[in-house]
């Protein structure tokens, strides 16, 4: 079967529905009104012909001798629309050339005004025009922003340099490219009618995952391959990644409206938290595609990851001056290509496989050669079905010690010929009479604009995916919607989304049956006469008369009498007990004919040894009688002896009443709860508690079924008896916080509330959570201790171990010596040890250095040169990479470098108060030492949280 190969492209930023060639990074500016300039102005296609698109250059004469801040252009037309340039000669606040285009007449249209265009600003390079700075965006202007461009447009160092071109006889040239297009109604716009495609929803941070997600939905050898992943009738989108991700493409090929990506994140095992972290693309597709890869193993698509997007490079090293070559082959999924000195995917490819020279200081070691001049480079071996290209566009700053984007203009052919150059990619061993062509077969969700001479620009792009034009092999199978069991969830999410659209129109209601109030009695709930959930409902229409309903109901239980047993419950279902009264023969017979003197009441029988309730049974009785008239009765529907005496019970106001034989005095004393008020008051204060470990705060080790009306005590004992300890005072308990689902900072103190439910009540919420902690002595001894962290260093500042010292509240820091002395190793027996505080725990100001930071004594007559000594001693630096360092005075941040000769005593100011130094020596080098993971404020690129699918 012939497959042509397709390219795919995905945009990681970009949210527009109209294709574009680069995203401002600025925001708008709203200006306001100043004088016209006088410059000379020229637009191709004027007002006359009203085109909707045109060319607008405007040169500005005496360009340097501007003192205004800002300035516009002439007022020019396109589209019918009135527009002028404007410029920032000096800068708005950034040290850059800012300029935008602006609606020239927004303050006097109507309310509600808006419209779209496309656009292009530039600086003329007026003698070399390919050196020309142009940048593209788009925009809706309205009146909140009738301006937009760009406020970092070319750095005022280039300009102003009259070597450059840009400034020629105290001249600019500026050029704005404008084309007004249709206006968008984001409101109103239906993307499967305009596209015949619909998009993702932005969980949180997930933009990158989307653009994967839409790429690999568009490779239609993957989506066939997703849809015959096999899933059982138990597995749920929520827990099955197979599952969730054919759920994720079926509503995408069918849904009309934009899909949800929380089932797909949720069989991920992400929480909220993941799905706000931002990620790279690539990183997510590596480990999507081996999951995926893992989970295809032993079915009929197993090897479909493989088969789609690996392909070979060869690896070789070739001596220059002997015969020797060492190769290696490797497989690849994706290919890294550089940006940055590059203008186009060719470019890339020529320095994917530039040849790098191994020579002097960094020659090959070839076996039994010895150190040789040598080539080092890389040729591919065969190419992937499908090419994904993972374009380099952050590299790291040195300077700023972050990672930078490169926003380089960057082309690439509408067909990428990776035969080019007689093969000049390939390896020797390749096969070259395959075809390695590939095309741009649709561009979706992506910032590119196509040129009259068939090249994208692409200024803000990640990744790229291309199908190649060769033969490849088919899947031997066929799909359709009636083969995937989603088309039935979604029809079944169809209907319960009518049934919710017309619940206005219907009612629903609940019929009771003797059974159903049988087997309510359970040992979980007691107070409700039944558990509608279970019992029979209809859904009618709110118009359908009473008697019709009845009548019909009635007929299918052949006979019986609807009462309602609402139980004071205010709620819109009808809740109704279906009456239906038995003969000698147990057969149904029309119930007896009920007077306005009769009410109805239902009974049920309280079994102290079993500790339940059990329904007996209803009667009518005069709602004038007396309870000694139903007696009788009551001791035959409990299979009591006629003249068994019994106590009952109301159960608030209502038609429930509980009884129970009269507990003697043995009962009292043989049964925990021996009559009806005190079982019912163990029911209300009854609570399961869930106990976690506070190291494993995320699992529960045991559950408790407690009071709440339990004491501390009460508490600790039943917890050390689950866990198997005879001193209770060693267990610690910690509340539980219902807002971040984490125990809380501080835990309960020994004796610190009077009963459970203070526990695990947390400001208005109530949990059901606490954790624990076995202490080695009692928690009273412990709360008398005070705990200190001290981290020990040895000589060189390096940081050995962090130790916990306990002692009591009054002790001196001499005692925390004494004590800390027993538990490190020292280097000679009288070493003295000195503590320093962290003063008062707070955070004065973030320092971003590496290392751990030490105390120095300096003389005042010492020069850095004497103190390097000193330092290069202490910290047993070698010579050779101390050579390289340099020695800064910091002062509130601002680094000082200091020469040799400098007196360093003199730059610092005593201080005979402890506490927080604002005044550091610094010392520059570069960071060798194994590094310690940063925390998510940090922001450090390098220990980002690494992307994890955990099922």
């Amino acid at each position: 079967m012939q497959m042509k190969k397709y390219v795919y492209e995905m945009q990681e930023d970009d949210e527009m529905l109209v294709p574009q060639s680069e995203f401002a990074a600025d925001g708008p500016q709203q200006m306001e009104v100043v004088a016209q300039a006088e410059t000379v102005s020229t637009a191709e296609k004027q007002q006359e012909e009203d085109p909707l698109s045109s060319r607008f250059t405007w040169t500005i004469e005496n360009f340097t001798r501007l003192h205004t801040k800002k300035l516009y252009s002439e007022i020019f037309f396109v589209g019918g629309y009135k527009w002028r340039v404007l410029i920032f000669p000096k800068g708005n606040n950034v040290d850059h050339l800012s300029m935008y285009l602006d609606v020239a007449d927004a303050p006097s249209l109507p309310y509600g005004w808006n419209r779209y265009a496309q656009f292009s600003l530039a600086v003329v390079n007026q003698i070399h025009g390919k050196y020309t700075v142009r940048k593209e965006t788009q925009h809706q202007f309205n009146a909140r922003e009738s301006d937009w461009g760009f406020t970092s447009f070319m750095p005022l160092g280039e300009l102003y340099d009259l070597g450059r071109g840009y400034l020629v006889n105290d001249t600019i040239v500026v050029e704005a490219d404008v084309a007004v297009r249709r206006v968008v109604d984001y409101w109103s716009y239906d993307s499967k009618k305009e596209t015949g495609y619909v998009g993702l929803k932005n969980q949180g941070a997930t933009c990158y995952m989307n653009s994967l997600l839409q790429t690999l939905y568009h490779i239609p050898y993957f989506r066939k391959a997703v849809y015959h992943m096999p899933t059982t009738e138990n597995d749920m989108p929520s827990g099955s990644i197979p599952l969730a991700l054919q759920s994720l493409f079926y509503k995408l090929q069918y849904s009309d409206n934009s899909v949800a990506t929380k089932e797909l994140t949720k069989s991920f095992g992400w929480d909220t938290y993941d799905s706000f972290m931002q990620h790279d693309v690539q990183e997510l597709n590596r480990v999507l595609c081996e999951k995926l890869e893992d989970k295809m193993k032993g079915t009929v698509v197993e090897g479909t990851i493989q088969q789609l997007f690996e392909g070979h490079h060869m690896n070789y090293i070739e001596c220059i001056n002997v015969d020797y070559k060492s190769t290696r082959k490797e497989s690849f999924y994706d290919l890294q290509l550089d940006v940055k000195g590059c203008r186009d995917v060719y470019a890339s490819f020529d320095k994917y496989v530039e040849v790098e020279r191994l020579e002097g200081d960094n020659k090959y070691h070839a076996e039994q050669h010895g150190l040789q001049d040598a080539k080092k480079g890389v040729l591919f071996i065969d190419f992937p079905p499908v090419l994904q290209l993972q374009l380099k566009r952050f590299e790291y700053d040195f300077m700023r010690d972050t990672m930078v984007k490169i926003n380089d203009r960057y082309e690439f052919p509408l067909q990428l010929d990776l035969d080019r150059d007689d093969g000049k990619y390939l390896s020797p061993d390749a096969d070259r009479r395959v075809r390695n062509l590939y095309t741009l077969h649709r561009k979706y969700r992506i910032s590119v604009m196509q040129s009259v001479s068939g090249i994208s620009y692409c200024v803000s792009y990640y990744h790229l995916s291309a199908i190649s034009n060769s033969e490849i092999v088919d899947i031997p199978f066929m799909y359709g919607t009636s083969q995937i069991r989603l088309k039935k969830e979604q029809e079944e999410k169809e209907h319960k989304k009518k049934e919710k659209a017309e619940a206005h129109l219907y009612t629903i209601i609940k019929v009771a049956r003797n059974e159903d109030l049988a087997e309510q009695i359970g040992k979980d709930i007691y107070f409700d006469l039944v558990d509608h959930d279970k019992v029979h409902s209809f859904r009618i229409q709110k118009q359908t008369p009473f008697n019709i309903f009845k009548g019909d109901e009635v007929e299918h239980e052949k006979v019986g009498q609807l009462r309602e047993v609402s139980n004071k419950a205010n709620n819109a279902e009808l809740k109704l007990f279906l009456e239906v009264e038995l003969g000698l023969d147990l057969r149904p017979i029309h119930p007896p004919e009920k007077t306005k003197e009769d009410i109805l009441l239902f009974f049920k029988l309280y079994d102290p040894e079993k500790e339940e309730f059990r329904y007996v049974g209803r009667l009518f009785v005069k709602h004038v009688g007396k309870p000694t008239d139903i007696l009788t009765k009551l001791n035959e529907m409990a299979g009591f002896p006629p003249n068994e005496e019994i106590e009952l019970y109301e159960l608030e106001d209502g038609d429930i009443i509980c009884y129970q034989k009269s507990p003697s005095r043995d009962m009292v004393l043989q049964y925990c709860y021996p009559d009806v008020p005190s079982f019912l008051e163990y029911v209300h204060n009854r609570q399961v508690v869930h106990f976690r470990s506070l190291e494993k705060p995320k699992e529960d080790n045991f559950c408790l079924e407690l009071s709440k009306l339990h004491t501390y005590d009460d508490v600790v004992e039943k917890v050390a008896h689950q866990l198997g300890l005879d001193d209770a005072s060693k267990i610690r308990l910690t509340s539980h916080n219902c807002y971040s689902q984490q125990p809380k900072p501080q835990p309960i103190k020994y004796r610190g509330v009077d009963h459970l439910s203070d526990m695990l009540v947390h400001y208005n919420q109530t949990s059901d959570i606490l954790y624990y902690e076995v202490l080695d002595i009692p928690l009273p001894e412990l709360q008398g201790l005070k705990t200190l962290k001290v981290a020990f260093h040895h000589a060189t500042k390096d940081e050995v171990v962090i130790h916990s010292i306990r002692l009591p509240k009054n002790s001196t820091v001499g005692d925390v010596i004494i004590d800390l002395k027993t538990k490190v190793e020292l280097s000679h027996p009288n070493a003295e040890l000195r503590l320093l505080e962290v003063f008062y725990h707070k955070i004065y100001k973030q320092v971003q250095n590496f290392g751990e930071p030490f105390f120095l004594v300096i003389h005042e007559s010492e020069t850095l040169a004497d103190i390097k000594v000193r330092i290069q001693k202490k910290l047993q630096v070698p010579d050779e990479d101390f050579a390289k360092w340099k020695f800064a005075f910091l002062s509130l941040g601002r680094p000082e470098y200091l020469q040799d000769t400098d007196v360093v005593y003199s730059l610092f100011q005593r201080r005979d108060v402890y506490g927080a130094w604002e005044q550091y020596l610094g010392l520059e080098h570069s960071d060798t030492a194994p590094k310690r993971a940063y925390t998510a404020n940090q922001n450090r690129h390098t220990f980002d949280k690494p992307v994890k699918i955990y099922n």
